[in-house]
């Protein structure tokens, strides 16, 4: 019986082994998008899975403003934020954030699929997004994937 040891790995900041990798968001649905990317950034599809350490990749995606919102959510869906003072509650719909800044719709749907807390806030800055097909990366040679083949 003490011949054979199975002990359990645990990742840590120096075993673990981070990636650059390329999503291209153009024609992707944004809830799918965004849960696969946040399951990306955790390292949930490694084997190597810990879930108290960041052992996930650094991801990049290019086309933020080609993604699409089923059913009539362009014009429903609604982002809230408040300026601090009374009665300051601001709605924006999907369609003028789009026109806005595009990358936002991503970085916040994103951003809701993480954990709250300092790992959360951790892993959300190794989520870059860019509008359009160019990106600032390219010294990291990212490896494009498509989402469709994970799960």
């Amino acid at each position: 019986m003490d011949t054979l040891s199975y002990k359990t790995i645990s990742a840590n900041k120096a075993t673990v082994d981070k990636q650059w990798l390329l999503v291209d968001a153009e024609g992707e649905t944004l809830g799918r998008l965004a849960s696969k990317v946040a399951k990306l950034l955790r390292g949930k599809y490694k084997p190597s899975f810990t879930p108290h350490v960041d052992c996930g990749d650094n991801v990049v995606i290019i086309n933020a403003e080609k993604i699409n919102l089923s059913g009539k959510k362009w014009d429903s869906k609604t982002y809230i934020r408040h300026t601090g003072y009374p009665g300051g509650q601001r709605f924006t719909t999907a369609k003028e954030m789009l026109s806005k800044d595009p990358a936002r719709i991503i970085e916040k749907s994103v951003k809701g699929m993480l954990p709250k807390n300092k790992l959360g806030a951790e892993l959300f800055r190794n989520l870059k997004v860019y509008a359009g097909k160019g990106h600032n990366q390219e010294a990291q040679k990212p490896r494009a994937i498509n989402l469709n083949d994970l799960r």
